[in-house]
C-alpha cells in the first residue's frame, strides 16, 4: 500500500517512532500508507493554520501585551515551517527519495503546544471574550487533531493533551470559581477524544488490511501463490508504463503431459505438481522476475532486462528444472515437459495483449515442432499473432489483455 502522493519515509527518532507507532503486528505496508496519511494534504493543513493564527492575531490586537504577541509569533513561525516541512515532504515523496517524517511529527506537537500556550495565557488574562476566542478555538482543533492523526493515536493522544490540557492550569490562574468546572470536563474530554484516536485507528487497520488482503487474492493464483492473470496483466501494464523503451522478456509456458497426471493420479496430485512446477519456476528464474499461473497449466514470465540470448537461456532452463520427476507420495513419482514461447518488449509488441498474443503464437509454434522446446518468436509468428489480435478487436489496438 502505497500513497498516491508517493512513498513517505518512517520516522527514524525514537521519540517520533512512539508518537507514529500504530499498533502491534502492523505490517510494514500498512505502516506507510499510515505516515503517508499523517501528511495530510496542503488544503487540511491550510485550514486549521489559518484559524489558530487568524485568532492569535485577533488576540494579539485586542491584547498588546508580551504573552499575546510571542503566541502570535509562534504561531505564524510554527505554520510556516511546518508548510515549508510539508510541500518538501510531499515533493520529496513524488520523487522517491527520503522525506523529513521525523520534523513533520515534532512540528505537528510544537503547533498543539503553541494553540495550548494561547489558551492559558488567554485565560490568565482576566478578560473573558479573550479566554472565550482561544478556549474555543482550542477545542475546536481537537476534532481535527483525532480525525486527521487517529493513523498514529499516541500523536493525536499528545497533541490532544497539548492543545487543551493547559485550559486547566489556567482555570486556576483565571481565578474565577466557575471555571473550576473544567477540572471535570477537561480529562473527560481528553479521555473520550484520546479513545476515539485508538478506536478509529484499530478500525482503519482492520480495514486496511482487509483490503490488503482482498487485493492480493484478486491478483494472486490460490493453488500455487503465483499472481494470476489479472495479476500479471496489472505488472506487465506497469512495466510498459514506465521505462518502456528498455528491453524485457515474456515467456509463456505450459506443462506437456500433464493431463495424464490428473487422470491416472488424480487431481490433488496434478495441484501438487502445479504448486511444485511454481517453486521451480521461482528458483530457475532470477531475482525480480514475476511469474503467473494464468489457469490450467499455463504459466507467463515476467523477466526485465535481458537480451534474446538471455531469454532463451532462461527458457531453456525453465524446462530442465520442470523436466525433473516429481514425487508424489509413497512409491508414485510423475513426469511432465514444459514448452515456452519467448516475446520481447519492445520489438513484439507495445501493448499487453500484443505481448501475450506474440509470447502465446510462439508457445504453440514450439509445442508443435515435438514440445519440450524453447521457441523465440520468429517475424512470421509476430505478425500472424498480431493479425489474428487486430481481428479479434477490429476497433483498434488493445491496451490490455484483461
Amino acid at each position: 500500500m502505497q500513497s498516491n502522493e508517493g512513498l513517505y519515509s518512517a520516522p527514524r527518532w525514537r521519540l517520533t517512532r512512539w508518537l507514529a507507532e500504530p499498533g502491534l503486528g502492523v505490517p510494514d505496508d500498512i505502516r506507510a500508507a499510515l505516515i503517508a496519511q499523517l501528511h495530510g494534504s496542503l488544503p487540511v493543513f491550510a485550514a486549521g493554520a489559518v484559524n489558530t493564527i487568524a485568532v492569535a492575531a485577533v488576540i494579539a490586537v485586542r491584547k498588546p501585551a508580551a504573552p499575546f504577541i510571542a503566541w502570535l509569533v509562534m504561531e505564524i513561525a510554527i505554520c510556516l515551517a511546518r508548510l515549508v516541512v510539508l510541500v518538501c515532504a510531499h515533493r520529496r515523496a513524488r520523487a522517491h527519495r527520503p522525506t523529513p517524517t521525523d520534523l513533520h511529527l515534532l512540528l505537528a506537537v510544537a503547533w498543539s503546544a503553541s494553540v495550548g500556550f494561547g489558551a492559558i495565557v488567554s485565560l490568565a488574562s482576566g478578560d473573558w471574550v479573550v479566554a472565550m476566542l482561544a478556549t474555543l478555538s482550542a477545542a475546536a482543533m481537537v476534532g481535527g487533531i483525532c480525525f486527521r492523526n487517529f493513523g498514529a493515536p499516541r500523536l493525536a493522544g499528545t497533541m490532544i493533551l497539548l492543545s487543551l490540557g493547559p485550559i486547566v492550569p489556567g482555570a486556576a490562574l483565571a481565578g474565577e470559581p466557575l471555571f473550576y468546572i473544567v477540572y471535570l470536563q477537561v480529562p473527560m474530554y481528553l479521555a473520550a477524544m484520546t479513545a476515539a484516536a485508538f478506536r478509529l485507528n484499530r478500525m482503519l487497520v482492520t480495514t486496511m488490511r482487509a483490503e490488503r488482503e482482498n487485493n492480493h487474492r484478486a491478483h494472486h493464483d490460490a493453488l500455487t501463490g503465483l499472481l494470476n492473470r489479472a495479476g500479471i496483466v496489472e505488472a506487465l501494464g506497469a512495466r510498459l508504463g514506465t521505462h518502456a523503451e528498455r528491453p524485457f522478456a515474456v515467456l509463456f509456458f505450459d506443462l506437456d503431459n500433464f493431463k495424464p497426471i490428473n487422470d491416472t493420479f488424480g487431481h490433488a496430485a496434478g495441484d501438487a505438481v502445479l504448486k511444485a512446477v511454481a517453486g521451480r519456476a521461482r528458483r530457475a528464474l532470477p531475482d525480480g522476475a514475476m511469474v503467473a499461473r494464468m489457469g490450467g497449466d499455463e504459466f507467463v514470465v515476467l523477466v526485465d532486462g535481458l537480451t534474446a540470448d538471455m531469454a532463451l537461456e532462461t527458457g531453456h532452463r525453465l524446462i530442465r528444472e520442470v523436466a525433473v520427476s516429481y514425487d508424489l507420495g509413497g512409491e508414485m513419482c510423475a513426469s511432465v515437459g514444459a514448452s515456452v514461447g519467448i516475446a520481447m518488449s519492445p520489438d513484439h509488441g507495445a501493448t499487453v495483449a500484443e505481448l501475450l498474443a506474440v509470447a502465446d503464437a510462439a508457445l504453440y509454434e514450439a509445442k508443435s515442432g515435438g514440445k519440450s522446446r524453447c521457441c523465440f518468436a520468429s517475424v512470421e509468428t509476430n505478425v500472424a499473432a498480431l493479425r489474428r489480435l487486430q481481428q479479434s478487436n477490429p476497433k483498434g489496438p488493445v491496451a490490455s489483455a484483461a
